[in-house]
């Protein structure tokens, strides 16, 4: 039986995550934006060679509460595999930001594993520094260079109820390659990468669903049952919003022959095979890139000015984003600004390119469209998105100053 959610359901914010994370934006305005203000990610001097020519970029993310799903798997089947495609989602967290800004590498990896030693086995840890090993590996082939430099693994079982699969990584590029979405240019469109399917560079299918949403997937979509033998996944505070579903991990994915849990635990995709041809092509026609995580598809609020975003021409909702909003009942506004409903990657681009740009993913076996376009307007940025018919409006990247 359906889910659906009545006028109770919490809010994401009352689950205690922020999609829009304002407070952490409002702290960053305070300190030095680095030498390209605006950017998808800051960039500082390089310090290392001294070159006034090349810049250092650093970013630290993680596979968030997908852990905690990764962690019930892993209790419930003793299968410490599960965490290899959370390194995955550790470390696309940040390669793919950084591939925002241009950089394609090479990438210097750190991982950081905080645990609860008498939950968390070693077995788990193995799987996880495996899991970054083998992903480095898998890029390489397509002229990705990733270097894995260790880590720390900390036993902090009164911090954290689980595990937490965080990590950083950095790159050196040249200043004038760099690529700073503060400057989205009006009259470019919006070409959008699928974040579902079997790139040639992945193992089986990828549901799409990526590393962001995690704690309301959960919480509106197991069954009270997870609630009963896995206590430890969820705050005591929250206790009255937590697993209110009625799956089971083992249930199919409707529409599909997929386990839930396969389609939920898919590693993020990474765009980094696709990206770096893309640059070394069209890096002069391009003016940003975006990647959908946090704030999901309103994330390019976060950039530009006098912009309206008008993404009209999504992909169709793939099973998984279709299961969340049918059978979950979760809102059209709410799945906007938590997930990238089909595609994680968009790189704005001059008209003239964008066919090339969709024939380059191709060749890696992802789909790409236009999605939609940048236009001038006197405030900003707006976003007005179309999702299956129903059109949404964005002045703000919380997402509740406009609608219709």
């Amino acid at each position: 039986m359906a889910n659906k959610i009545g006028p109770e359901k919490p809010t994401y914010e009352s689950l205690g995550v922020s999609a829009a994370k304002d407070d952490v934006h409002n702290a960053l305005a305070l300190i030095d934006p680095g030498l390209f203000p605006g950017a998808f990610c800051k960039a500082v001097p390089d310090v290392f060679d001294g070159s006034d020519q090349h810049c250092v970029v650093l970013h630290a993310d993680g596979a968030g509460t997908k852990a905690a799903l990764a962690y019930i798997e892993y209790r419930r089947t003793g299968r410490a595999d599960v965490f290899e495609g959370i390194a995955i989602d550790s470390a696309v967290m940040n390669l793919d930001d950084l591939l925002c800004v241009g950089a394609t590498g090479p990438f210097v990896l750190s991982n950081t594993i905080g645990r609860n030693a008498k939950l968390v086995g070693g077995d788990a840890i193995a799987a996880i520094i495996r899991g970054y090993a083998r992903f480095a590996e898998a890029m390489s082939p397509f002229g990705v260079e990733i270097l894995p430099c260790g880590g720390e693994t900390a036993d902090v079982g009164d911090l954290v109820r689980t595990i937490v699969v965080d990590s950083s990584m950095a790159a050196r590029l040249l200043r004038r390659d760099f690529i700073n979405c503060r400057h989205v240019k009006a009259g470019h469109v919006i070409v959008g990468l699928a974040s579902f399917g079997q790139a040639t560079y992945e193992r089986s299918y990828n549901s799409g669903i990526g590393a962001n949403g995690f704690t309301a997937i959960r919480h509106e979509v197991l069954a009270s049952s997870y609630k009963t033998s896995s206590p430890e996944t969820f705050a005591p505070d929250i206790d009255a919003f937590v697993y209110r579903g009625t799956y089971q991990l083992d249930d199919p994915l409707p529409g599909t022959t997929i386990r839930l849990a396969d389609a939920l635990l898919a590693p993020t995709r990474t765009y980094a095979p696709i990206v770096r041809v893309v640059l070394s092509r069209f890096r002069p026609h391009i003016s940003a890139m975006f990647h959908n995580t946090g704030g999901g598809q309103t994330k390019c609020l976060r950039f530009g000015a006098g912009v309206r975003y008008e993404k009209d021409n999504l992909f169709d909702l793939p099973p998984i984003f279709r299961f969340l909003r049918d059978e979950i009942g979760m809102p059209t506004r709410e799945m906007v600004r938590v997930f990238n409903l089909g595609h994680r990657f968009e790189i704005v681009c001059d008209p003239s390119v964008a066919n090339e740009i969709i024939d380059v993913a191709a060749q890696f076996n992802v789909e790409g469209r236009i999605v939609g376009r940048v236009t001038a307007q006197d405030r900003g940025p707006i976003l007005v998105i179309e999702v299956d018919g129903e059109t949404v409006e964005f002045a703000s990247a919380d997402g509740d100053k406009a609608s219709r």
